[in-house]
């Protein structure tokens, strides 16, 4: 249904007024947003379940096609939203969708060959990249630390071109007992990570692993030494002109299409 905004009082558009992604996650709904049109049709094709939808007037009729009559359609005008949201509707549209239960770490392992771990990242823009590099250049599953920035994260899922809502993920215990679960099911653990003892990713592309799980660290301090400890091989990308490492958005791209 297509409900005019004429105040910012009413109730039913709380779930844009100034939410954060943390306030949308502790929400009793537990919730996320999604940009677009494109990453709404995502997140649907996924089997995300929408609350409403709150649209600039070129793009009501789109909401409405995606989402069908029965989920609201808030429009109004652009200074209006602005105000309500506390940014500009660049893309037309954002919806607010529920998260869906995440699933236990083994069941992602039990179908997989490759996966990506993702340890610590704090910058949804790197989580989002390496989602949308997972998708693109392939692997199975993610898998992400308890410290590691949200996936569902409004940047993160921009980033990734909705592609968070694509790709098998879920989040982790901590090392060492996600390493047991990693051998359990038979994965190779490599971390790419500056040690002494590093091989060069090209020498470790070049061997054959079955299952094999790509570690990345977070900017700066990169690994922490448990999942180094965790790991069968470490790894890094050989460099040029100085240069000791790549953002860790571009090195999961790397390494990925090197093992792929």
């Amino acid at each position: 249904m297509i409900i005019a905004v004429d105040s910012l009082d009413d109730p039913r558009l709380a779930d844009f007024a100034h939410r954060t992604d943390v306030a949308l996650k502790n929400n009793g709904g537990n919730l996320y947003i999604a940009e677009s049109a494109l990453v709404l049709e995502r997140a649907l094709r996924a089997g995300h379940v929408p609350r409403a939808v709150l649209a600039l007037g070129g793009s009501v009729d789109e909401a409405v096609s995606l989402v069908g009559p029965e989920v609201d359609v808030f429009s109004g005008p652009d200074e209006m939203l602005a105000e309500l949201t506390g940014y500009v509707l660049h893309r037309g549209l954002i919806a607010s969708l529920e998260r869906p239960a995440l699933l236990p770490v083994s069941s992602l392992l039990a179908d997989s060959k490759r996966v990506v771990i993702i340890e610590n990242v704090s910058d949804p823009t790197n989580v989002g990249a390496i989602f949308r590099s997972v998708a693109g250049i392939g692997a199975d599953a993610v898998l992400v630390t308890p410290r590691c920035s949200d996936p569902y994260y409004r940047r993160a899922i921009r980033v990734s071109m909705g592609t968070v809502l694509q790709v098998p993920w879920t989040r982790t215990g901590e090392w060492p007992a996600l390493k047991e679960e990693l051998v359990a099911s038979g994965f190779h653990i490599a971390a790419l990570a500056l040690t002494d003892d590093a091989v060069s990713l090209r020498d470790f592309a070049a061997g054959s692993h079955d299952r094999l799980a790509l570690v990345l660290g977070a900017e700066g301090p990169g690994l922490t030494d448990e999942a180094i400890a965790a790991a069968d091989t470490v790894v890094q990308i050989p460099m040029a002109h100085g240069i000791d490492s790549l953002n860790v958005a571009a090195a999961a791209a790397v390494a990925m299409w090197a093992v792929a």
